[in-house]
Order: structure tokens, then sequence, then C-alpha cells
């Protein structure tokens, strides 16, 4: 019996910052830096639960740069990276046992768990058919729905603004997933109307465990209320280190993209032999999906790892990751096209340059087809 090999399917990327706009991006956060800090304060951080304010003071005046610089009403910083705050959003938002409107697509892990917890009934609609998302808005069902600013399943073809703006127009308010997404698209989820956007800080190089919730007063207020405790609130020496990381991180994701770009290219013209397919997606981070002409997707990685790549995640994108990451697809991409596991990795420069990335799969693709996998 023949193997039958599936192609991947055709991915709609998101759009992309241009280095210049990147480099201005991160002009104007050290200008909204600038009108919240006065220069020593950049230099010396608090701890504790101050009074009239909850939170360390050095928090305070973080949550009020990133507010300002993302054109909201109000930040917190919380723990837990992303799945902390898509957990405390979800919570401040929706009520246990509401409805809460979803894309119909695999769900990431930690946030079905999250959802799981919080008890909510969750109602799917595919995002990429409008008819079908304004008819289920027009039903009056739904105070809140749930939308993932990258894509959930491969082929994923929704503009996540025209989703916002469907919803906004219904009067149904909106929690954004921006993991992977924000300051790599040129707006993120409250820049296009949502009520909450929630990202992990970690995967932009800033400290483990630490993520944010940025949006509407009454969301972000919730947030910060069911915060209450010492141990809960993200110290002033963490969120400096993250404000200062978030520094680089525009220019660096904008180079980072142009680099995927330039492999994909390289590689959809038979640079490297053994790659029978190419895509750039958003799954999960954006990233290079590569299908190979035999069924050795499961060993690439440890076999590109002894070539200087990574060969599993940190935090995807975390200060730790700097070699290209050689990686199978992610588990809700796996849940929504099985058939891929064998045959496709996703690829990530990282820091490294389009030389690289092919100089590693080239050099693990001969191993591979001369039996070198041990």
């Amino acid at each position: 019996m023949h193997r039958i090999d599936v192609g991947l399917p055709p991915t709609f990327p998101l759009p992309t910052v241009p280095l210049r706009d990147a480099t201005a991006t991160q002009f104007r956060l050290l200008e909204c830096t600038a009108r919240h800090f006065e220069g020593q304060q950049l230099f010396a951080a608090d701890s504790g639960v101050v009074p009239g304010l909850g939170r360390p003071r050095t928090t305070a005046r973080v949550e009020a740069v990133l507010a300002d610089f993302f054109s909201c009403e109000a930040a917190a910083l919380v723990q837990g990276a992303g799945t902390g705050a898509i957990r405390a959003a979800l919570t401040a938002a929706v009520r246990s046992g509401g409805p809460l409107l979803i894309h119909r697509a695999p769900v990431y892990r930690s946030t079905e768990v999250t959802l799981r917890g919080l008890g909510v009934e969750t109602a799917e609609v595919d995002f990429n058919d409008r008819r079908a998302l304004d008819t289920a808005l027009a039903s009056a069902r739904f105070s809140w729905a749930y939308v993932q600013h990258t894509r959930q399943r491969l082929a994923d073809s929704y503009d996540p603004a025209g989703v916002l703006a469907a919803c906004r127009a219904a009067g149904v308010r909106t929690v954004v997933d921006d993991n992977y997404a924000a300051l790599r698209v040129p707006a993120c989820g409250v820049e296009l109307g949502a009520d909450a956007s929630c990202f992990s800080l970690f995967k932009l190089h800033g400290p483990e465990g630490v993520g944010v919730v940025l949006g509407a007063h009454d969301v972000v207020d919730r947030v910060r209320a069911d915060n209450y405790s010492g141990g809960g609130q993200v110290q002033g020496h963490q969120a400096l280190d993250a404000l200062r990381a978030l520094t680089h991180v525009p220019v660096m994701w904008s180079v980072q993209s142009q680099v995927i770009t330039d492999a994909a290219r390289r590689l959809a013209a038979g640079e490297v032999r053994g790659v029978a397919e190419v895509r750039i997606a958003n799954a999960q981070d954006r990233c290079l999906l590569v299908r190979l002409d035999r069924p050795v997707a499961r060993h690439l990685p440890p076999v590109a790892a002894r070539y200087g790549a990574a060969p599993y995640p940190v935090g995807s994108n975390s200060r730790y990751e700097v070699a290209p990451l050689f990686y199978r697809l992610s588990g809700s991409v796996l849940d929504d096209a099985p058939a891929l596991a064998d045959t496709t990795v996703r690829i990530n420069p990282m820091r490294a340059g389009d030389d690289l990335v092919l100089d590693i799969l080239r050099r693990s693709l001969t191993d591979l087809r001369q039996g070198k996998e041990d």
C-alpha cells in the first residue's frame, strides 16, 4: 500500500510590521515611558501592597505606560503569563455558567482548562463565515465573545478587526487572546476596539510568569479587585524588567518576520532537498510550516539540535530562545489536522538569519536520509 501525502492547506498569515514602523513603535514606547517615569525611577523598584494602590508603585507606573502605549483605559499586570491574563480577564468578564461565543476550532489547551474551570457555556460559530457570525450575534444571546488573534486552524482566514467590529456593532463585548500577536501585528485587540486584550510578557522577553490585561476600566478594575492578595502581585522589579524588555521587541519581531519571509522564499525555490512544501502561518507564533517528502517530522527536532537548533520551546519567543526552533506542530493544530504529524514541522528562526535555518535543515535531512537519527 502506498502512503498518501497530505498537503498543507492554504494559510492566511496576519500582517507584519515593517522595520521603519517597528522603529517608530519603539520610539513611541519610550515617549510613553517618559510621561510616567522620572529618570531615577527607572533604576529603582518597590514591592508590596502599597496602601491606596494595592500593588507596588513601580508596577502601577508600568501599567500606566502600557495603557498609554496601547491607547486603552487601563492595564493590569498579572502572574501566570498569558494563561493567567486570559483567566483573569474571562473571570472578570463572564459569569459562571454564562454563554460565551467562540470560534469553531480546537481551543488552545490552556484556554480550554480555563473555560472548563470557569464553567462558562461556550457556543461555537465559524468566524471565517461572516454570515454565520452575524446570525449568532443577532440572536441577542451573548454578552461576551472570545477571539484568538492568531490562527487556531491552519486554514483560518478571518480578519480579527472585522470580527471585533461585528461584535461591537451587535453590542457584544470581546476578550482577545493577543498571545503571539502583540507587537507583531500593526494593532492588537484593544487597539482594534476590543474590551480586553490578554497576553504574556514572558513571550515578549519579559520575566517568567508575567502577563497583562489591557482594556476597559470595568474589566481591569475587576481583575485588580480579584487579585487583592500580596502574593499575587507583580512586584516592581518584575514590572520594570518587563518594560525594559519591551523596548527592543518591536524591531526584533520585524527582523524575525522578514527572515521568515526570506527563508520561505528560498525553501519554495528548492534550495533544500527533502522539502516538499512550505507555508508561512500564524500557528501559535508566526513561523514556517515545512512539509517533508518523507515521514520523518517526528525525528527531525533532535537531529536538528545537534547542529544548534532548539528542539523545544521555553516560552515561544522568550528571552531564553535565541537559536532557531525546530519543533512539532502545536497540539491544537494537530487536533485539527492530525495527518500532518509525521510530515510537517514548524520552524521559527528566533534570532537567527535564513542562512542558518536552511543550513540546519539541510544537514538534518541529510542525516535522516543516511539513517543517522541517534
